[in-house]
């Protein structure tokens, strides 16, 4: 079973971890790993054993814990996507999900809440209903206010310091995707997904900068396809103004057993890789972005 929680109150709903000392300018974020289910959750769903834990990014906390050493923070969720999905606009509600009319202000008519995968998801993978009855307003209300919108503060107020301190901010919002995600033309399925909005959400160049060295370390990277970057991605990356968002799907047949959710002997090496990369991809934009910077300055 998942580890549960009485209430989210019991534990923090999500951690920022902070450097020792900033050193470089990326922030890291984690919103769907988290594998603390509450207890109102356990009761309220469907759902036996584990099944509820469809929609995890399996550790990707774990295989990022290791940023804050290079120097950067780390936001990582503690609740889990079934239970909150902060990838979303803040109201993508599902009206049919909850037993009152929902506010005016609510987005009910986007793709994502027609496939189940809104701000308070109707599903889990695989299309498996997540609740045996609909929920009060208050509750889905109460979960945005007190969960959602902290996160986003948390992580607005991460790259406002970091591109304060270094002139630009690099988010990386850290994702799993299944072993038989949609296969590309001619079969392919990547090892990872390196997702800008198709251009919209960092500078080209970094993103060359990151599909270059994970290639070199021996992936098959594709970019934008089938993962572009969600909410997040699009919410936060504003390259005319200095912050840049990039989305990573790593495959989960990398890392994890996915129907047992456990690492498996590949953990430790994609691990040490991911830290490679980042330790790389933090070398070149000092050398490109920060360098010249500093001595135009003088």
């Amino acid at each position: 079973m998942p580890t549960v929680r009485t209430a989210l109150g019991d534990v923090p709903a999500f951690e920022l971890v902070e450097p020792a000392e900033v050193r470089i300018p990326f922030v890291f974020c984690s919103p769907h790993s988290g594998s603390d289910y509450p207890l109102d959750l356990i009761a309220a769903t469907r759902l036996t054993g584990e099944a509820v834990r469809r929609s995890e990014d399996l550790f990707v906390d774990r295989l990022f814990d290791f940023v804050p050493a290079l120097g950067a923070p780390l936001l990582a969720a503690r609740f889990p996507r079934a239970y909150l999905d902060v990838n979303r606009e803040p109201y993508e509600l599902d009206p049919a999900m909850f037993t009152e009319a929902l506010p005016d202000y609510a987005n009910a008519g986007s793709i994502r809440v027609a496939g189940g995968l809104g701000t308070i998801p109707r599903i889990v993978a695989e299309n498996e209903e997540i609740y045996r009855a609909a929920l009060p307003l208050s509750e889905g209300l109460r979960r945005i206010e007190t969960v959602y919108k902290p996160f986003h503060q948390v992580l607005e107020d991460a790259l406002d310091r970091t591109r304060q301190r270094f002139g630009m901010a690099i988010l990386v919002d850290c994702h799993s995707m299944p072993s038989s995600v949609r296969a590309l033309p001619g079969g392919r399925r990547p090892d990872m997904v390196i997702g800008d909005r198709f251009g919209t959400s960092a500078a080209g160049r970094l993103v060359t900068i990151a599909t270059s060295r994970l290639a070199a370390l021996g992936y098959d990277v594709a970019r934008n396809k089938p993962y572009a970057g969600g909410f997040i991605t699009e919410r936060y990356g504003r390259p005319p103004v200095g912050f840049h968002a990039i989305q990573i799907e790593i495959n989960r047949a990398l890392y994890a057993d996915e129907r047992a959710y456990l690492p498996h002997e590949g953990f430790a090496l994609l691990r040490d890789r991911l830290a490679a990369f980042v330790a790389g991809f933090a070398a070149d934009v000092e050398a490109e972005y920060l360098q010249p910077a500093a001595a135009a300055a003088e």
